[in-house]
């Protein structure tokens, strides 16, 4: 089975390229904006159009978005481009060659305000420019093609990139202290937990080309916290390895004002792919074990 993969340089590609070799039946191609054999660039319609009817794939997984939050409040275009018309076109293009697509969305499709983790199919209502045009990529999805399955995660994190737990780790390398915010809550999700994941879906259509179709899940870990307690967690594990440590010091949202409002509580509920594939994430510890595994700056990943 051939899969198409976007944003080659991103968390969840990266770590779906890592964990490729796990799934020796699944044909991994990557695409990128630049420096790849496979130039797919989700700000250039056509470069998504050239790319899909050359590699011809079985699925394509949309890994790649803006996800600059405070950012695209003021590219607000740019941001509809990547997160909500190219989805479209790739599951246009999904249609066309007879491929299924996983579209990678967002918790941010929430407004946060629920007292419980989020089901996939409680109502949406986004409240910033980030969270709008990746349901906008959701719903373009949903319209183009009824081979598709649509992923929410998120507070993503991996070895790669710019992520929470890697901001974390440079600043105490400076400072004593540094406060976090306390009373926004999710699931801190590690990208190889959502390679793992995707990759259990493409592993399943090998032998059930229907499971799943046209249907939303959530995948997260497993463990529910705030930016503060996420924060503790990472440190915990990089004080038991010798890494960076610094005290973290809780505060509220209302004391770290950012440009672009963030759901209070984007805890999601993963039981429907549990159910349907089978997939449940590991526990933080885990994760974060894995993940720092993984970190360049450790010994223990030489």
């Amino acid at each position: 089975m051939k899969i198409l993969v976007t944003g080659k340089e991103g968390q969840v590609a990266r770590c779906l390229a890592d964990r490729a070799a796990d799934h020796p039946d699944l044909d991994l191609v990557f695409a990128a904006r630049a420096g790849t054999d496979i130039l797919l660039d989700l700000a250039r319609s056509e470069t998504i159009r050239e790319a899909v009817r050359t590699v011809k794939p079985d699925v394509i997984i949309n890994a790649a978005a803006y996800t600059n939050v405070d950012q695209a409040e003021d590219e607000p275009e740019l941001a509809m481009q990547i997160n909500g018309i190219a989805p479209g076109i790739l599951a246009e293009e999904a249609s066309g060659c007879g491929a299924k697509i996983i579209q990678v969305s967002t918790d941010y499709v929430f407004d946060g305000t629920l007292d419980r983790p989020y089901l996939p199919d409680d109502p949406v209502n986004p409240i910033g420019v980030y969270g709008r045009t990746k349901l906008a990529g959701e719903e373009a999805v949903r319209a183009a093609t009824n081979d598709h399955v649509i992923v929410r995660t998120a507070w993503v994190y991996s070895p790669y990139g710019r992520n929470f737990l890697r901001t974390m780790l440079r600043v105490a390398e400076t400072r004593d202290e540094i406060t976090v915010v306390d009373d926004q809550y999710g699931n801190p999700t590690s990208a190889f937990e959502i390679a793992d994941g995707l990759l259990a879906i493409a592993d399943r259509w090998r032998n059930d080309g229907t499971a799943g179709l046209g249907q939303v899940y959530h995948l997260a870990g497993s463990d529910e916290t705030s930016w503060c307690g996420f924060a503790r967690a990472i440190f915990a594990e990089s004080g038991k390895r010798g890494g960076p440590v610094t005290a973290v010091q809780a505060i509220s949202t209302a004391d770290y004002p950012t440009k672009a409002s963030r759901p209070a509580n984007s805890r999601l509920d993963c039981g429907k792919l549990e159910r349907d594939f089978g997939f449940t994430a590991p526990k933080l510890q885990t994760s974060l074990s894995q993940v720092f595994d993984a970190l360049s700056e450790f010994p223990s990943s030489q």
